[in-house]
């Protein structure tokens, strides 16, 4: 099967790589959620100026299937979005120049229609990169015994990696939907999917995700 790295990553390195025991996979938990990071208009929609343009739009309807699947089978969903009195008090996830108005625009910009949560799924607003710091979603996780997530979102190379990141490193089996994230370069997405692979969880298509949601 050919992986989303492939056009950038030299051949077999991550055969080079997994013979050294990196890049083992990682099965899905008896308890899952669903993880959606930052899928705002503000992160879509290029009338904003972090906006990822049509790339966004293609993969907003694997993103709403994995929601969809989720809470067909009960799974907790968590969406994460920008707090723009946090932007403008603590200063955002990147280093990036934003005026007060614009950084208010950007991070208080609402979820896509398609997105939009329901009273049942948690939303964690958060200042930074990664949705664990500063923020409830570890209590909301342990609450909840989650053991494993499924993530989606963007920018891959930002949020979603940061996140994952600090999801292994809490202890949880992460998989990630390739194709229901994206960022503003391909490369950006291709190394750190390709990074996530080799360290941190398994990258997996929408598809299988949503295979083994429908098995909890």
């Amino acid at each position: 099967m050919t992986a989303v790295w492939d056009e950038f990553v030299p051949s077999g390195e991550l055969e080079r790589l997994r013979a050294s025991g990196f890049g083992s996979e990682v099965e899905l938990g008896e308890r899952p959620c669903l993880l959606v990071i930052d899928v705002t208009l503000s992160f879509i929609d290029t009338s904003y100026p972090t906006g990822c343009g049509q790339v966004g739009w293609d993969r907003l309807p694997a993103i709403v299937s994995l929601l969809e699947t989720a809470r067909a089978r009960g799974i907790p969903r968590v969406l994460t979005a920008g707090s723009p009195a946090d932007a403008e008090f603590v200063g955002g996830a990147v280093k990036l120049s934003q005026d007060r108005d614009t950084a208010r625009l950007v991070h208080g910009a609402p979820f896509p229609p398609e997105l939009t949560p329901r009273e049942d799924e948690y939303v964690v607003h958060k200042a930074k990169a990664s949705a664990f710091f500063g923020t409830p979603l570890l209590t909301y996780l342990t609450r909840h015994r989650i053991d494993s997530l499924i993530v989606a979102g963007t920018t891959t190379s930002g949020c979603v990696r940061a996140s994952v990141v600090d999801a292994a490193s809490h202890g949880y089996r992460v998989l990630v939907a390739e194709d229901a994230c994206f960022d503003r370069s391909p490369f950006a997405h291709a190394a750190n999917l390709f990074d996530i692979e080799v360290k941190y969880g398994s990258v997996v298509d929408t598809a299988r995700a949503n295979e083994l949601m429908g098995t909890r």
